[in-house]
């Protein structure tokens, strides 16, 4: 008893002593937590009332501001409230605002704290601002007499604290020292008697490597926990990398395409290297960067060949290299069954439903096979390891993951369709549907970019194959492998890589017109995809006609430009479309064209990233006006460019992306006046108002970005694998233990 109140009275005198020191330091964190939390709070009290308060002092009416600062000044916390004009003149206050304060010859004043007969106070100038117009500085006073009462309580709680900690150390100190002797005691006794030196584990020896693998399970299902709650993820470069090396780490990715993200071409009487303007390569980059795996797209251009080794690899990017691309070569004949018969003749027209009637031709077919095993090939020969992650892009390579799959039964294999998946009647006519939707079942993950894409695939399966489907888990499970369907919205990249370096928002629009010998002040609209008939194009003109027809004050002060680089123009339906497109053009501009100015104008040519960003920074309304579109990304480049806040994005319901910007002014296609009434009211449309809707898309896209995409996957890849390995294991280690027992 003696030695333990030795022990309890000095620890408790040292710890309250410790407490006394403390407080001053609370004292000061408390200050600063509660005045950095006043300069919040004056901030968004200065944002809220804003909107309000502008228009009653341009105004000038005096009851109805002294009201709307009355009702502010009804919280318990908010003291005063003063409004200075721009001349720093105090024209409007509450009862309660201090003589002593006063307007500031500053357009942005620092917060400052002055003590009052009542007390303390908290003063903020805020700049009231709209629209680049300043209206004066707003003045939030707070009083900060809870700072003193809260502070008090944090000494009182920090000197309690410190005392029930001390006398709870002390007591089970003593308790272990207790437990401790007796302890020693009773094993000296033991070793005296002999019975120290027998181990008793030998009863558990036969357990210990279940008991080792269920902990190592424990440990990876807590990180798989963490790393599924991508919500809490900002998402960027570095996230995706970080992603790569801590969940995949060791783990060997390759990705399959058709186009390549690098291409080599003889221009001008030599090779350049170019970058593909597509969506794809700009989702998968990022991937094959941070994990320095092996890219396989067909070697397409005119001097692919004198940049390869001997194993066709080349590697990228040429400034700096981190991954590399296998190449791989293909017939003439291999490219015009594959690519332009079955994948753009066949499954292109047959998946978008834009009333362009799908050629199957049973050549064509024949070579689609060939090429996708030769693909296939070309993914276990880059393969080191028997359980590669296979990233297969999109309708050219159907058969490829079941092909994958026979020859590495351990891959993880994640398809992505990047178009539409029709319904099944519409499915239904394909010859080989039966063989399209096994090889897509060979994958591990199948991805669409909505779930009204993923439920018409489900659906199909359901039709046409034989296999168990669980619709609550989306998941299904054919020839004892399991596909799960979800639904991956691919996004672009945030902050986009084709701002850097481009002018200001009003030098865009000078040069833009002054390019296209168009008056400064004449509205602009703008319409950038490849001439394919699934992008109604001619549906766009007709509205721009019908907008003249329903609004004639338009004439002369609206153009419409069309960038729409031409696209495989080896097939008929191609040419035919190009050719109507022009004619429709011409039309229109023949009906209502006058001196100098001409209602449509058609660039039916290949445009850089950074020429498109600069036309979609210079106009005032972006049309999309898809038939059918699995996303359409350029909606979402135009969101991107647009860091002014303005301009108006009219946006087809047909597009996935209409799923995910709702603030966009949502059009039927195919309903000419409903598309020339938007117009109409995008043209009119108020700064406000844009800002508003614009605002809002920026902030999804920000959040939804391509880093987000493409790390969605891979987590769910992560944890595939993972649970695989898991139970490949338990099952090994019930298999030893077992046997053992026997």
């Amino acid at each position: 008893m003696r030695l333990s109140l030795r022990f309890i009275i000095p620890l408790t005198v040292v710890l309250t002593l410790m407490a006394y020191g403390l407080a001053p330091l609370a004292d000061e964190l408390t200050n600063r937590w509660f005045i950095r939390d006043l300069d919040i709070r004056a901030q968004l009290i200065s944002t809220t009332i804003q909107e309000s308060l502008i228009p009653l002092i341009e105004k000038k009416e005096t009851s109805r501001v002294k009201n709307l600062f009355e009702r502010f000044t009804k919280d318990e916390r908010l003291f005063a409230l003063g409004y200075c004009d721009p001349s720093h003149r105090l024209i409007y206050k509450t009862q309660t605002f201090p003589e002593a304060v006063g307007c500031q010859p500053k357009e942005i004043s620092a917060p400052e704290i002055i003590e009052l007969p009542d007390g303390a106070v908290h003063i903020s100038h805020q700049t009231l601002q709209e629209d680049s117009v300043q209206y004066g500085e707003l003045i939030v006073i707070h009083d900060m007499s809870f700072v003193e009462r809260r502070s008090t309580l944090t000494k009182q709680y920090i000197f309690y604290l410190f005392l029930i900690l001390g006398a709870v150390i002390s007591l089970v100190t003593v308790f272990i020292a207790q437990l401790s002797w007796k302890g020693w005691v009773s094993g000296i006794r033991a070793i005296l008697k002999g019975e120290g030196l027998v181990r008793p584990h030998s009863q558990t020896a036969e357990l210990k490597p279940i008991m080792k693998d269920v902990r190592a399970l424990v440990r990876d299902l807590e990180r798989d926990r963490k790393v599924r709650d991508e919500l809490q993820i900002n998402w960027s470069p570095r996230t995706l990398k970080e992603l790569l090396h801590n969940e995949l780490a060791g783990d060997e990715i390759l990705i399959v395409s058709n186009r390549e993200p690098y291409i080599h071409n003889h221009k001008e009487g030599k090779a350049i290297v170019q970058v593909p303007a597509s969506g794809l390569v700009t989702a998968l980059e990022p991937i094959m960067r941070a994990c320095s795996g092996t890219w396989i797209a067909h070697g397409s251009g005119t001097a692919d060949k004198e940049f390869v080794d001997k194993n066709d690899h080349v590697m990228v990017p040429p400034e700096a290299p981190s991954y590399r691309i296998r190449r791989v070569w293909l017939t003439r004949e291999q490219e015009q069954g594959y690519y332009y018969g079955f994948s753009n003749e066949g499954l292109w027209p047959l998946c978008h439903i834009a009333h362009t009637r799908p050629t199957f031709r049973t050549s064509d077919w024949q070579q689609y096979v060939e090429v996708n095993q030769k693909f296939a090939d070309a993914v276990v020969s880059e393969a080191k390891t028997k359980d590669p992650v296979v990233l297969v892009q999109d309708y050219h390579f159907a058969l490829l993951p079941k092909m994958v799959r026979e020859q590495l039964p351990n891959a993880t294999i994640i398809s992505f369709w990047h178009i539409p998946w029709p319904n099944p009647e519409a499915f239904g006519i394909c010859p080989w549907r039966e063989e399209i939707l096994e090889g897509m079942l060979g994958s591990s993950i199948l991805g669409f970019h909505t779930r009204f894409h993923c439920n018409n695939f489900l659906d199909s399966v359901d039709r046409f194959m034989e296999c168990r489907i669980d619709r609550e888990t989306s998941t299904i499970s054919f020839e004892k492998k399991l596909t799960t369907v979800n639904a991956y919205p691919i996004s672009i990249e945030w902050p986009s890589r084709w701002l850097k370096g481009q002018k200001s928002v009003p030098e865009c629009r000078a040069h833009i017109r002054r390019l296209n010998d168009i008056v400064l002040d004449c509205k602009l609209g703008i319409g950038v995809d490849r001439l394919d008939y699934t992008k109604g194009i001619l549906e766009r003109f007709l509205t721009v006609e019908r907008l003249f027809e329903l609004n004639p004050e338009w004439i002369g002060k609206f153009t419409f430009i069309q960038i729409a680089a031409p696209t495989r123009s080896l097939i008929s339906q191609y040419q035919h479309f190009e050719n109507d497109v022009r004619a429709l053009a011409a039309r229109i501009n023949q009906r209502f064209a006058s001196s100098g100015w001409q209602p449509i104008i058609l660039k039916a040519e290949h445009h850089e990233p950074e020429q498109v960003f600069e036309y979609f920074r210079a106009a005032d309304v972006c049309f999309v006006s898809s038939l059918h579109d699995g996303m359409n990304l350029v909606a979402k480049e135009f969101v991107s460019a647009r860091d002014d806040e303005q301009g108006v994005l009219i946006l087809s319901q047909f597009a996935g992306a209409s799923r995910e910007l709702p603030e966009a002014i949502i059009v039927n296609p195919y309903n000419i006046d409903l598309c020339a009434n938007a117009l109409a009211g995008a043209l009119n449309m108020p700064p406000r108002e844009q800002r508003d809707r614009m605002r809002s898309m920026r902030g999804l896209l920000q959040e939804f970005n391509v880093f987000r995409w493409a790390g969605r996957m891979l987590i769910d890849a992560a944890r595939i694998r993972q649970q695989n390995r898991f139970m490949s294991k338990i099952r090994d280690s019930g298999l030893s233990y077992f046997s053992r027992k026997k």
